[in-house]
């Protein structure tokens, strides 16, 4: 794609007023949106990147709309995994409800500046370097194995890193949120509230994030522009689908397989690329593999839309039968 300055500067603007009505929402009303409110923004943002997919098959062609119509699948079903994350942050350090909205906002926004990096970063080293697919491939495999192992992860298995620790030391701390103050004065003193601590997780959290998803989209599509606005798409919308879903994640217990099964597919596709188009010496002799398949991108989209919907549907039938179960059991 030849994407120029004008079409940079015009989706950047257009962007940050989306984002900007967003902030304005939260700054002059915290709440615990409604369903039907949720529903409504979810619906919007979804259809928000339908259109922009539309728009990029009218002007680079069904290719560049495939590509980032899988980039952005790929990259929601990331970004909805990562609501699990934050629905134990938020219950582990008690943040009221009509608090957690500002908490997400803060957290998608952080999330967006870190993967804008990574994807600055790494689109400057695959133009560089092709042989940095071998490494994102292996990456993407061996985290697919982790998350394959662990599965959805539990409040219980939380744990503090370093740098939340250090804070909870270092920092004066007050008992209460302040109406989600950072900074509160109690008794005289100036003293940082909960909510510092809680920024704090979130953001660590994302960073972690953007180092499985940067990987993921890139052996998507290698176009800056696509893998940028696939990653703000997936992202907007986040903080109302958390309340939308409410306890419906619960039930996405067999989501972490499906997502181990995506990133291990788009990890291997990896490295079927790098080795197609290999230049180190030391792996047949610096020529291209011949055999090595190139994963045409209309497959790729089956396969995760495929994978994703086994995992949602297998999980919505077990949750469903165990409470049935439950229910059963309960009468006797």
């Amino acid at each position: 794609m030849d994407v120029s300055g004008l079409v940079w500067a015009g989706t950047l603007v257009a962007l940050t007023a989306v984002l900007l009505v967003d902030l304005l929402i939260i700054g002059r009303r915290p709440h615990e949106p409604s369903v039907r409110e949720s529903s409504l923004w979810v619906g919007f943002y979804v259809g928000l990147a339908l259109i922009f997919g539309a728009g990029v098959w009218l002007t680079s062609g069904a290719s560049a709309a495939g590509q980032f119509y899988t980039g952005w699948l790929t990259e929601y079903s990331l970004s909805v995994d990562n609501l699990f994350v934050f629905v134990i942050i938020m219950a582990r350090f008690g943040v009221p409800r009509q608090y957690q909205q500002k908490v997400l906002l803060v957290g998608i926004v952080l999330a967006l500046v870190m993967r804008g990096g990574f994807i600055a970063a790494g689109a400057a080293l695959i133009s560089q370097f092709s042989w940095v697919f071998y490494i994102f491939g292996a990456f993407l495999i061996y985290t697919a194995v982790n998350l394959a192992r662990q599965g959805e992860p539990d409040e219980d298995e939380f744990s503090e890193n370093v740098l939340i620790r250090w804070s909870r030391r270092a920092l004066p701390i007050s008992k209460g949120y302040d109406d989600a103050k950072l900074v509160t004065h109690e008794n005289g003193r100036r003293l940082f509230t909960p909510m510092l601590i809680v920024m704090i997780a979130i953001g660590t959290t994302d960073l972690i994030f953007a180092l499985d998803s940067i990987p993921a989209i890139f052996g998507i599509t290698q176009e800056p522009y696509l893998v940028f606005t696939a990653n703000v798409f997936a992202l907007m919308g986040l903080r109302q689908l958390y309340f939308l879903l409410g306890g419906l994640l619960d039930r996405l217990i067999y989501l972490s397989y499906g997502l181990a099964v995506v990133l291990g597919f788009i990890g291997v596709k990896l490295v079927l690329e790098a080795l197609a188009d290999n230049n180190l010496p030391f792996i047949n002799g610096g020529e291209h593999v011949g055999w090595a398949p190139h994963i045409p991108i209309w497959l790729s989209l089956l396969v995760i839309l495929g994978t994703l919907g086994a995992a949602t549907a297998a999980s919505l039938i077990k949750s469903s039968r165990d409470r049935r179960r439950e229910l059963a059991d309960a009468r006797r």
